[in-house]
């Protein structure tokens, strides 16, 4: 499973950090960063909600 951001939608709000803080964080500039595209298999339900709940649909799952 891996992770897309597309960061013309993205607000940087830090929902997905909240659900998945190992996964998303965001830098001193405001601006998403992911720990890696690949999701580890531990926090596989925790991302699937963090994109789930993201509000601008910014988040996208592969595979």
């Amino acid at each position: 499973m891996e992770i897309d951001v597309d960061r013309s939608l993205c607000e940087a709000n830090a929902i997905c950090v909240g659900f998945a803080p190992e996964v998303f964080d965001l830098d001193d500039d405001e601006e998403l960063v992911l720990a890696s595209a690949e999701v580890p298999q531990n926090q596989v339900e925790r991302v699937t909600q963090a994109v789930a709940s993201c509000p601008k649909n910014a988040l996208l799952i592969r595979g």
